[in-house]
């Protein structure tokens, strides 16, 4: 065995207690909580881009839930997304959430596009 064993594409992705609690945030001052939806089109300089929305649930959505919100990824967005990270960064050059993705192979300087 080599020790390196091939990537699970059925794995959810995570989201981090930081992505929760921004979102936390947002929700806050709203007048009815929404669902952070991260979706997978293509597009973008590298193939694909990432599209992130405040929404509600569809019927079909995964819904991952922690601190009392919820983040949807709908079925045909989810097997690129696979064993990935949603987390929110806040640097110097701007705040947003940001996608770690295993699955792609390269991506493009502001991380919203990549490829498989």
């Amino acid at each position: 065995m080599t020790g390196i064993f091939p990537m699970d594409l059925n794995l959810p992705p995570k989201v981090t207690p930081r992505a929760f609690a921004r979102l936390a945030e947002i929700n806050e001052g709203a007048g009815a909580a929404k669902a952070l939806r991260v979706a997978v089109s293509g597009g973008g300089c590298s193939g694909f881009q990432y599209e992130i929305t405040l929404d509600d649930p569809a019927p079909d959505d995964l819904v991952l839930e922690g601190a009392g919100q919820k983040v949807l990824v709908d079925t045909v967005s989810l097997p690129f997304l696979a064993n990935a990270v949603i987390d929110f960064s806040d640097e110097l050059i701007g705040a947003r959430f940001v996608i770690e993705n295993p699955n792609a192979t390269s991506s493009c300087g502001c991380g919203t596009s990549f490829s498989i």
